[in-house]
């Protein structure tokens, strides 16, 4: 099974860029597409990019279209989310997922990393 990591999170100023990192271990990272998904307290994990497994095909959430960039490169089994113009409403914890496919679907989730916090202050 493929374990994941997250790092990059931290403290920003609304409208700087953060990128998080998505580092995975064991066989098989190749043959799934990864999601990142994020997470305030009181509220249910949502959906926010997610790459296919060969990188061809990326999805946003609306909300994040045109800031965020999702990308990875399987030769060192990472997955990238690049974030600018960040507002506080993407103050979240962010996990990072391996799915069949890129899907919003928590219930086809595989793999969870543990997260990373991203705050971001106004």
């Amino acid at each position: 099974q493929v374990q994941l990591v997250e790092s990059g999170g931290g403290l920003v100023q609304a409208g700087g860029s953060l990128t998080l990192s998505c580092v995975a271990s064991g066989r098989g990272f190749h043959a799934y597409a990864v999601d990142w998904f994020r997470q305030v307290p009181g509220k249910e994990r949502e959906f926010v990019a997610g790459i296919s497994r060969g990188g061809g095909n990326t999805v946003y959430q609306d909300s994040v279209k045109g800031r965020f960039t999702i990308s990875r490169e399987n030769a060192n089994a990472t997955v990238y989310l690049q974030m600018n113009s960040l507002k506080s409403e993407d103050t979240a914890i962010y996990y990072c997922a391996t799915s069949p496919i890129v899907t919003s679907d928590l219930r086809r989730i595989v793999s969870w990393g543990q997260g990373t916090q991203v705050t971001v202050s106004s």
